[in-house]
């Protein structure tokens, strides 16, 4: 029986978007694909967060291009600063998950 997606832990989608876009640019569609694919269907985006998210970022760039079925799309880049705020909001993320977890398993 499939379990329904985890909800998003407030934050990391951002992160999320910027870690798929560092392997090169994407669609909006392609990148919360990604995401559900990765994670086993653990997490999911949805459209109205992702887009929300993608205009917002400062980090990415956009440009209309042809999609993998010939429909035009826009595609997302991550910017020199982008990867910056990549590598910093990892180390992050991996300190905080390592804290949480050191609780749990000595709680």
């Amino acid at each position: 029986m499939k379990r329904p997606p985890l909800p998003l832990v407030q934050g990391t989608l951002d992160l999320l978007v910027l870690r798929v876009l560092a392997s090169g640019p994407n669609h909006g569609y392609r990148i919360a694909t990604l995401v559900n694919q990765l994670t086993d269907g653990d997490l999911a985006i949805e459209d109205a967060a992702l887009y929300q998210a993608l205009h917002r970022l400062d980090l990415v760039e956009a440009e209309w291009a042809a999609s993998e079925n010939n429909r035009r799309a826009r595609y997302y880049t991550l910017t020199s600063e982008g990867r910056s705020r990549l590598r910093d909001e990892t180390a992050a993320w991996r300190r905080y998950t390592r804290a949480v977890g050191a609780v749990l398993e000595g709680a």
